[in-house]
């Protein structure tokens, strides 16, 4: 089973084929979009068939692209600020049925279209959270979109940087199973944040060597907040069948309320704020022979409902979510057939590179999929 969403069209609705072969559109030319770039690069030379680009943008400016992406990558790099109400690929984005759209971009406003392009029969591929892991309205809006246009939405770069969770959970419903509990560390920087904080040294430390390591996101409250993980338990919850909304997770944060109101230019400064408590919270699992996690857990109730939550938590030594190291993500599935040992599902969970391969992945499957249409 793919990764990609294949979502049936509505009865009786005819949606038409594409008559043209597809191209490539990407959103966000930032570390992720960069690595997609070369990737794709790199197959090319490898003589696997990818659809030709035909532009990438950022928030600056759009470039058009079939020959030489790498260069166009450039150009937008070092395009200068934008004036105006809207994005250059809202003004100039020209795609057609059957187009793929790789969103490479953390935006919520590029998010906010994935239902436009579906709709119109467009092609959605994306690392991007803002879309299934929003407000429920939205999530569903697109789930209805892609329905309706008889399109494809990529999302395994969502959560786990490709790692096989949301493909497992959809072939466990698909096959009649009911998926009961989800639990897992889901950040691959908080992952490896807590695997490499001795208590020693200041965690703030660490937490910049993970943002120049590209782990985190440019801010990395993204990361320390929590919202991040919550995004990507609700897109498994919903997966699932468990139709959270984001106010049904209760999430702990590891910021301090100096951090969390600091300005963009003063987030390194204010990172200190994080070594006073994190150390205690390490000392105090340590004396009870534990390690400490950033966990996301969900579970059905016996009244069907589900409880959610997000943050640290002291596990023993031999839990299966205290074993991973580095960045890896690590994630225990129970269900009907998985009811008294989980499904565990562990790898890379950050990183550009992994996410970019992601991308890429739904990318071939979906150029694959129209190929035997």
């Amino acid at each position: 089973m793919s990764n990609v969403v294949t979502l049936p069209l509505a009865a009786g609705r005819a949606v038409p084929r594409a008559a043209h072969a597809p191209h490539l559109a990407l959103l966000g030319t930032g570390t992720v979009g960069s690595a997609f770039v070369a990737r794709w690069a790199a197959l090319r030379e490898r003589g696997i068939t990818l659809p030709d680009f035909a532009w990438m943008s950022n928030s600056r400016a759009l470039r058009a692209c079939a020959d030489a992406p790498a260069a166009a990558l450039a150009c937008l790099r070092d395009a200068p600020p934008r004036e105006g109400a809207w994005s250059p690929w809202v003004e100039s984005e020209g795609l057609r049925r059957g187009d793929i759209v790789v969103d490479a971009s953390a935006s919520d406003v590029v998010a906010g279209w994935h239902g436009e392009w579906l709709a119109r029969g467009v092609h959605v591929v994306t690392a991007n959270k803002l879309g299934a892991g929003a407000d429920r309205g939205r999530a569903h809006a697109i789930e209805c979109a892609a329905r309706a246009g008889g399109a494809h939405y990529g999302d395994a770069a969502t959560v786990g940087a490709g790692l096989p969770l949301l493909r497992s959970i959809r072939a466990l419903r698909d096959g009649g199973d009911r998926v009961h509990a989800v639990a897992g560390v889901l950040s691959g920087s908080l992952a490896w944040l807590f695997d490499r904080y001795d208590g020693r040294r200041p965690f703030s430390g660490f937490v910049r060597q993970a943002r120049e390591a590209g782990y985190t996101e440019p801010d990395p409250r993204e990361d320390l907040s929590g919202e991040d993980v919550r995004r990507k338990l609700l897109i498994l919850a919903r997966a699932a069948g468990m139709m959270l909304e984001a106010h049904e997770v209760a999430v702990e944060s590891l910021l301090t309320p100096e951090l969390a109101a600091a300005a963009p230019a003063d987030v390194d400064a204010a990172l200190c704020g994080l070594d006073a408590p994190l150390r205690e919270r390490h000392a105090q699992a340590h004396r009870n022979g534990a390690r400490l996690r950033f966990i996301a857990r969900l579970a059905r109730r016996d009244d069907d409902g589900v409880d959610a939550s997000v943050g640290p938590e002291a596990l023993a030594p031999d839990d299966p979510l205290a074993i991973g190291a580095g960045t890896d993500n690590r994630v225990a599935i129970w269900s009907d057939r998985y009811r008294d040992q989980p499904l565990v599902v562990q790898g890379p969970g950050a990183g550009a590179e992994v996410t970019a391969a992601a991308l890429l992945d739904d990318v071939l499957r979906i150029a694959g999929a129209r190929a035997r249409e």
